[in-house]
């Protein structure tokens, strides 16, 4: 049998547990009984990101923020969401105790490192403004694309942080966690979104059965990752190594719930989708007006085997 190759982009530098059910369903030659050879793979960031990856057609599907994905498709982009892969905003503001700071109106005259992206820093406004306090007052110190985390922030360099994953970043520190202080954005005044989603590009724009063979392996995937995460953690031991099992244990312990509502995988919501595109269109990230929906595709075709992928 001749099978499918499909090459999906993971959404981040390198894979970490959002990506279980995908490394899962392929160790488990579920992609390859339904006549697909998948490959998974990450970026190379000095060619862009995922989404920058669809675009040209060097990857078939990948994962990538809500976000980015709406303002590529403001701007005529052929990129398209066809599943949700999590259900909750994954970032947070992270602090340490003793300094002062125990809510977000706190911030106003401290330091908070962050990668200064327009969207980035619309949202750390929003929820300083929404507890009450001055976001004029909050010192940005721009960090890139470096996370610094709470060890950081005990030995002095900043106050603060944003845009660490309560599901990842913020568990990796040596900083007892008595002396951390965590808070999910979608606790604290964010609007609800999906942090990621999985899309297309215009390499697999008009191959619907190959998608719905895709999703329908892919579903089965997160679902043995969601009950029998100890075959998940085998297999990311084998994936990403270099990262301790205790953290992949916890870690995948957090995500594994954001992949799911009323026990489905993959549904993009309308009520995940409509407030966060008001919210980007009203802190001038998209157009006034912008239909999400236009950013996403329905799927309706019945998985049946192998299909061709068009080149």
């Amino acid at each position: 049998m001749t099978l499918t190759h499909l090459r999906v982009m993971l959404e981040y530098f390198h894979p970490w547990t959002n990506a279980a059910g995908l490394y899962l369903a392929s160790h488990a030659g579920w992609y390859q009984e339904a006549g697909l050879d998948v490959e998974l793979t990450v970026y190379d960031s000095l060619r862009g990101d995922t989404l920058e990856y669809l675009h040209r057609g060097e990857v078939h599907l990948g994962i990538f923020p809500t976000n980015r994905l709406l303002v590529r498709r403001a701007a005529g982009q052929p990129l398209q969401a066809v599943a949700a892969i999590n259900h909750r905003g994954m970032e947070t503001i992270q602090t340490v105790a003793g300094r002062g700071i125990t809510r977000p109106r706190d911030l106003a005259g401290r330091r908070l490192a962050l990668n200064p992206t327009p969207r980035g820093v619309a949202m750390v406004r929003h929820l300083v403004a929404a507890d009450g306090g001055d976001p004029d007052q909050v010192e940005l110190v721009d960090t890139g694309y470096r996370e610094l985390s709470v060890d950081d922030i005990a030995a002095g360099q900043v106050d603060a942080t944003f845009g660490g994953y309560w599901a990842w970043d913020a568990l990796m520190a040596d900083l007892p966690g008595e002396h951390r202080i965590v808070w999910p954005v979608d606790e604290i005044g964010a609007p609800p979104y999906h942090s990621y989603l999985l899309g297309i590009g215009p390499a697999l724009s008009g191959s619907d059965r190959v998608l719905a063979t895709f999703l329908d392996v892919t579903a089965r995937g997160y679902r043995a990752a969601t009950d029998d995460p100890e075959r998940a953690l085998a297999v990311l031991d084998r994936v990403i190594p270099y990262f301790p099992r205790p953290l992949l244990a916890r870690s995948l312990e957090l995500i594994a719930p954001t992949w799911w509502h009323q026990g489905q995988w993959g549904t993009i919501r309308t009520e995940l989708m409509q407030p966060y595109t008001d919210w980007l269109a009203a802190n001038g990230i998209l157009p006034g007006g912008f239909d999400w929906r236009s950013a996403c595709r329905s799927v309706d075709a019945t998985p049946a085997g192998p299909t061709a992928v068009p080149r």
